[in-house]
């Protein structure tokens, strides 16, 4: 008996194979193309492309400039599908060839404090293909994500995030997984740019509205002292720059919620900096504001 779930999972694996063998020059025209059509035809996403672009640039952008951008946004979404299906033809001998490392002097400092490492990242540039930096430091990496509910589509994702020898944390288990990681001295990396239920988060500034965000990353630093060093894979022309900022200091008060608050806000600001200079490669089509304060205070501001 044939296993669907298995056919399905193969089918992708070769769709994506098929647009890999499209070159570069190609690549950027149809995903420029595809992007417009999505733009025009996905009034949805394009609404909250805009109004998140209008909230975060509006005093430097006019309307003409973020419906430009927010057409770029589309492109390099679409991008992103094109280069997974690149980057399965690639081995590692090759990986030196496309992608560049900044700042590795952050992670060799932050690796001397023999704790393991906490990495701020966030839905960048092409951020499926962060995990391929594993096999370049040569460093064990583990990636915090939440699995999708189609089965054959999430099995091709672990397969591509792993290949290179980084492993997966399901989001559903993750607290204990990331515990052992970093007792074993390695690197975890968690997306912290996405909107979460108020029970999961903390509010915070984030592109001058309050924004919902996880505040585990927080109290995992809060309680293992484990650094924390930004890092996000952005596009340039001529391949991909993996970018590791330096350690981000711990806030600690005494005041457990003031201080889960006032570290989550830094990770924000490390993320809005990012985005703001390379706006065209974040992840815009998210809600990442659809969580509202239940009470209208900072409580930063508290004391």
């Amino acid at each position: 008996m044939f296993d669907m779930e298995i056919i399905v999972y193969k089918g992708i694996k070769i769709l994506f194979r098929l647009l890999g063998l499209i070159p570069q020059k190609w690549r950027r025209i149809s995903a420029d193309f595809l992007g417009r059509v999505i733009f025009l035809t996905d009034r949805r996403h394009r609404r909250i492309v805009i109004d998140n672009l209008t909230h975060a640039f509006g005093r430097q952008k006019n309307r003409f400039e973020i419906r430009i951008l927010a057409k770029r946004v589309f492109m390099n979404l679409v991008l992103i599908i094109f280069e997974i299906g690149w980057s399965l033809n690639l081995d590692e001998k090759q990986l030196w060839k496309y992608f560049t490392i900044d700042g590795r002097s952050n992670i060799i400092k932050a690796y001397e404090k023999d704790s393991g490492i906490l990495a701020l990242t966030a839905h960048f540039g092409n951020f499926e293909l962060l995990t391929v930096i594993a096999a370049m430091i040569k460093y064990p990496l583990s990636i915090v994500v939440r699995p999708l509910s189609f089965k054959p589509l999430d099995r091709f994702f672990v397969d591509l995030r792993t290949r290179f020898g980084a492993k997966i944390i399901p989001k559903q288990r993750s607290f204990r997984a990331i515990l052992r990681s970093l007792e074993r001295k390695e690197m975890v990396a968690l997306l912290m740019d996405q909107n979460v239920d108020w029970y999961e988060g903390v509010f915070v500034d984030f592109m001058g509205r309050r924004a919902c965000t996880n505040s585990g990353l927080a109290l995992l630093a809060l309680k293992t002292r484990a650094p924390v060093v930004p890092v996000v894979l952005m596009r340039e022309k001529t391949g991909f720059r993996a970018e590791f900022g330096p350690e981000i200091p711990l806030i600690k008060t005494g005041d457990k919620r003031k201080d889960v608050e006032l570290n989550t806000l830094q990770y924000n600001r490390i993320i809005e900096d990012i985005v703001r200079r390379y706006p065209e490669q974040w992840f815009w089509v998210h809600q990442r504001w659809k969580t509202k304060p239940y009470h209208p205070w900072p409580r930063i501001a508290d004391k």
